[in-house]
């Protein structure tokens, strides 16, 4: 299926239109940026990286009973999906003290929880996606407690899921946030991308991050992080 209009550009992506109205292309891009966009910059092969290390980990889920958007790899860098309307709300699971978790609570990176914890931002550039609790969602209107309760059971799913298969390639699954979209029937699906820029993965051995924290902090080696975790991936699933 070819692209037409693009209808959405992104930091990461830009989204393209089809002649299916309930499908669309997602086009990753090489750009880079952190901070609320205050760090910007480029990784190099991020966006192929990023595309098939996403569409591999959506069948994976898939093959467990997720429902997400993936429909058919392009190309490296391009995908088709099915057409959701977002729902502006980050889902943000943690399994390990990181980031602005530990910046926010005084505590040391590196915490292991007893079970995971859960997360709501409201997905807005302008006010820098507060952290909302489920209640607040509902009063914004958001989404309804229904949907709420539906992406809460797929989120700790998808993270069991995600986590168990991490293990088996030696690297811990910290945190990851994920995002969900109604399809036309209003059916809430998991869409946007599991990747380096969207979860914390650290080496289980010597803890050693494989993810866009590189990036954020300026450890250097960004591109052979996102390069590792893509050659684990593949080894595991060929």
């Amino acid at each position: 299926m070819d692209k037409e209009k693009q209808i959405y550009e992104g930091k990461a992506k830009k989204v393209y239109s089809t002649s299916d109205p309930d499908c669309c292309i997602v086009s990753y891009k090489d750009d880079a940026t952190a901070f609320d966009g205050v760090k910007k910059g480029t990784i190099a092969g991020k966006g192929q990286v990023n595309n098939q290390m996403s569409n591999m980990l959506m069948q994976l889920l898939e093959s467990e009973g997720i429902p997400t958007h993936f429909i058919s790899e392009q190309n490296p860098r391009e995908t088709l999906v099915r057409k959701v309307s977002i729902i502006p709300l980050e889902v943000i699971i943690r399994n390990v003290s990181a980031g602005s978790f530990a910046k926010n609570y005084g505590v040391d990176e590196g915490i292991v929880f007893d079970e995971p914890t859960i997360e709501f931002s409201y997905k807005s550039d302008e006010l820098h996606d507060p952290l909302i609790n489920e209640y607040h969602a509902v009063a914004l209107k958001l989404a309804s407690k229904e949907e709420i309760d539906t992406i809460k059971d797929l989120a700790f799913r998808i993270n069991d899921i995600l986590k168990d298969f991490m293990k088996k390639i030696n690297v811990d699954l910290i945190d990851i946030k994920l995002e969900f979209g109604r399809t036309s029937d209003g059916t809430i699906i998991l869409a946007d991308e599991i990747s380096p820029d969207t979860c914390r993965f650290w080496d289980s051995t010597t803890h050693e991050k494989l993810d866009k924290d590189r990036f954020r902090r300026d450890l250097g080696g960004v591109e052979d992080a996102y390069q590792e975790m893509m050659r684990r991936i593949n080894d595991q699933q060929n």
